[in-house]
């Protein structure tokens, strides 16, 4: 009886995901699956810590984040068929709490707002095939200095949030003098994951936030959880939060945003999908954007919108999932089973108290690092491409604001290419975009 059981599941899941097709089976895909949640689990904890910033609930904010990886895998698992996990960017969460929130002074119920907006754009493009003349019509330097734009942001806000850097009236900042304990928790935290990262170990980043979060409970700088398993959180406090509050979306500020959130996660996601799409070999490189892509990219809004309704920052694709693929992922099975861990993991909230910012930081240091990766897409011997990407990257840290970094660029990009005498190579999108970066930045004027 049993043995009828598991062949009658096994057909049902070849059937649903074309497994002999795709050269799988059910066990290698459960493997993949598995390698993939293990590999960017860590976002569970390090959202929560981020977001908390701006003052929402760190437990409902661990169940948003939650919730929406699981829509997001479940859509690509079965949209798609894709063996690619969906969850809340580090990019963008960085973006919505210290930039927009923190920075800007906004609302965070009305940053979720915008990202609800951002998700609705999102979804429209993707449904009526636009997303092809955006991708199109972006100078690729430009795409590639925003990615590595918002590496560098979010290594520095973990550099901030471990205690390795600090203010200084002389210089603006200097590295900490390492008087405090939790800062030496930090090095231990960073130093442990750069090892485990360098040696490839499976789950490295989840086994150096463990490891560092036992020894600050050891000694006595973290304090030891009162349970490791739990009722799930209260989604209450965060839960519709983006639609009561969309009527505040509709300003020169807020509507600067939403684009802003719209591009980071259209760009993120359809660059992260093809890379890993090549790397599985289901696309060829330099093959034209496939409706299956498509689809992938309708899962991410799909995802971003649960996103923003559950009370979380924008989605995207992980490129985590390329530990998946190398392990012989290539369906939604291995997205389906990212996304039942997912829901195991609502149950492990109290280990929230043992994160803290010192066991995260190290995390967003290192992701930082590989998003830089990106620089060497930028071609440096043109002036028109090197000085956007410049203003881009560098202004993004250096002005503790995101949309500032990509607005110079963009801004500079077009400025240049008139001058240059190539203002007919400057597509429309480029122009519009001067118009609304603009209205930004006098905006923002205004409210300071």
């Amino acid at each position: 009886m049993g043995d009828n059981s598991q062949k009658i599941n096994d057909n049902i899941l070849e059937r649903t995901f074309d497994l002999k097709a795709n050269q799988t089976t059910v066990r290698q895909e459960i493997v993949a699956g598995t390698t993939i949640f293990v590999a960017m689990s860590y976002i569970l904890f390090v959202n929560p810590t981020v977001l908390g910033a701006t003052g929402m609930d760190q437990g409902a904010i661990f169940v948003a984040t939650a919730l929406a990886a699981i829509i997001g895998c479940l859509a690509t698992a079965f949209l798609a068929n894709y063996p690619i996990a969906i969850a809340p960017s580090l990019g963008s969460n960085a973006f919505f709490a210290y930039t927009v929130v923190l920075g800007m002074k906004v609302p965070w119920q009305t940053a979720l707002a915008g990202v609800f907006v951002a998700s609705i754009l999102f979804l429209l493009v993707t449904i009526f095939k636009v997303r092809e003349k955006i991708i199109n019509n972006i100078p690729a330097d430009l795409k590639s200095a925003i990615a590595a734009g918002i590496g560098l942001f979010v290594a520095f806000v973990g550099l901030q949030n471990g205690g390795l850097v600090q203010t200084d009236k002389s210089t603006l900042l200097t590295i900490t003098n390492f008087h405090n304990p939790t800062v030496w928790l930090t090095v231990f935290g960073l130093v442990l994951t750069l090892i485990l990262v360098a040696k490839k170990v499976p789950a490295n980043m989840l086994i150096g936030m463990a490891v560092t979060s036992i020894v600050g409970i050891v000694t006595g700088l973290i304090k030891m959880p009162h349970a490791i398993v739990a009722p799930i959180p209260s989604l209450k406090p965060t839960f519709g939060q983006a639609l009561f509050h969309i009527q505040d979306v509709f300003n020169p500020q807020m509507i600067t945003v939403v684009i802003i959130f719209f591009l980071v996660a259209f760009f993120d996601t359809t660059g992260t999908v093809v890379g890993l799409l090549e790397q599985a070999g289901l696309m060829k490189r330099g093959e034209k954007v496939s409706p299956r892509v498509g689809k992938a990219l309708l899962s991410d809004a799909t995802a971003m919108i649960g996103s923003s309704i559950f009370g979380s920052s924008p989605t995207s694709a992980y490129v985590e999932s390329s530990t998946g693929i190398a392990v012989g992922g290539r369906t939604g099975l291995t997205s389906l089973t990212v996304a039942v861990f997912f829901a195991a993991s609502l149950f492990f909230s109290p280990l929230l108290a043992v994160v803290t910012s010192q066991v995260t930081a190290p995390i967003m240091i290192i992701v930082g690092s590989y998003m830089v990766k990106s620089l060497g897409n930028i071609d440096w011997s043109k002036f028109e491409s090197a000085f956007p990407a410049f203003v881009t990257i560098a202004g993004m840290p250096l002005f503790y604001d995101i949309s500032y970094g990509f607005a110079f660029g963009v801004m500079s990009y077009v400025i240049i290419m008139i001058a240059e005498g190539k203002a007919k190579k400057v597509h429309p999108i480029m122009y519009l975009a001067f118009v609304v970066f603009l209205f930004l930045l006098i905006a923002m004027n205004q409210a300071h």
